[in-house]
């Protein structure tokens, strides 16, 4: 892939840009190898799963810089300003179309955007989320509501501009700080939720809940994971970290209990709704439960009843006192997907009951050193 943004020096967040994309993930095999390879010796390492090189992230997350009546959507440079990044080619084609009639709505409106440097303004960033059936989410991240009318009275004009608009809302995030999003989130659409359909599941996405960015290696993920749950046939499986339930509701079949486990209570309520809307295409599907708490502090009786555990943690892990309650469970198998393949190893090197059977790349994040692994445990 070939970037004049990053040819000229104005972005360099792609840090492997140039490099041929087969060296790439060869780069990303290589180093995740290693890092497993003391508490995984005998690991057998499927081929790595690769989507588009460009033209794959689902999600823009867009800072607004520049002045009233010129606005720029990129990310700013080191003095603060703004560096326009509309031409981007990482976005698919159907979100990054949307660029210029946003920044053309948004000037129209003389909405002011947030100067850094000043720590003055209104409008601080646009995130952006677009569905494999081209619906989009549109977040605007506010520092105060004092915008919010006039955005609310002229939202008739951008959905005739966008027509394919599902969810639109305002985030506020008053703290001047390098933070995405506040806690402060109002709808200004009837419908609350982007579906988001992932291989024959349809994932409800609220603003605030997480999806991987790329849709295309996220269903190869979503897959592979069945597949090896399937391949272990258990009764009952439970997802940690459940999200808005993409691993849970892939391994719901006849026979088979799923329980799902977040503490996003917005997550849950959307997985919820997946799995009513999933048991209606499939009424012989197996009991589903999605409960909101904290994967990593949850005592509940589940672990003992759980055959499988898919663990999917932020990049910090599952950490040591998950990691000794799966270790002293009767938890046969655990599949563990994992964004940080650093916190993968310490957290394996705390359950030494499970042997480490096969491993798998996923490359999600293409031009750059992030990486998603995910392994299948066997008690031993």
């Amino acid at each position: 892939m070939q970037c004049d943004y990053f040819d000229r020096g104005q972005c360099r967040s792609c840090t492997l840009m140039g490099m041929p994309y087969a060296a790439q993930l060869a780069s990303k095999q290589e180093r995740c190898a290693a890092a497993l390879a003391e508490v995984a010796p005998s690991v057998t390492w499927l081929p790595a799963v690769a989507g588009p090189e460009s033209a794959f992230r689902n999600k823009a997350k867009l800072v607004v810089a520049g002045r009233t009546g010129a606005v720029t959507l990129g990310i700013l440079d080191d003095a603060g300003q703004g560096v326009d990044l509309r031409e981007c080619g990482l976005y698919e084609p159907g979100l990054a179309r949307t660029f210029p009639v946003l920044a053309g709505f948004i000037d129209s409106l003389r909405l002011e955007p947030y100067d850094v440097p000043a720590r003055r303004g209104q409008l601080k960033y646009l995130i952006l989320t677009h569905s494999p059936d081209d619906e989009l989410m549109i977040r605007f991240v506010l520092r105060t509501g004092h915008e919010i009318p006039r955005i609310r009275k002229a939202l008739p004009r951008l959905v005739a501009a966008l027509p394919r608009i599902a969810v639109v809302s305002v985030n506020l995030q008053p703290e001047h700080k390098a933070i995405l999003e506040g806690d402060t989130e109002i709808l200004l659409t009837d419908r609350s939720t982007l579906p988001m359909r992932v291989n024959d599941v349809v994932l409800g996405l609220r603003p605030n809940s997480f999806f991987q960015t790329n849709t295309a290696v996220a269903a190869a993920l979503y897959r592979q994971a069945r597949e090896w749950v399937d391949d272990r046939s258990p009764g009952s499986v439970w997802d940690l970290y459940c999200g808005v339930g993409g691993f849970a509701l892939h391994t719901a079949v006849s026979g088979r209990e799923v329980v799902g486990i977040e503490v996003a209570p917005d997550a849950v309520e959307s997985a919820r709704a997946s799995a009513s809307e999933l048991r209606r295409q499939h009424p012989d599907v197996g009991p589903m439960r999605f409960t909101t708490a904290d994967a990593t502090a949850h005592r509940g009786a589940g672990l003992a009843a759980a055959d499988l555990v898919i663990v999917n943690p932020p990049r910090r892990g599952i950490g040591p006192d998950l990691a000794g309650r799966l270790e002293e469970s009767a938890v046969r198998d655990v599949i563990y997907s994992s964004c940080n393949v650093g916190s993968l190893a310490r957290d394996l090197a705390a359950m030494p009951s499970f042997s480490v059977q096969e491993a798998r790349l996923f490359d999600m994040f293409p031009q750059t050193n992030h990486h998603e692994v995910m392994v299948r445990l066997e008690r031993t």
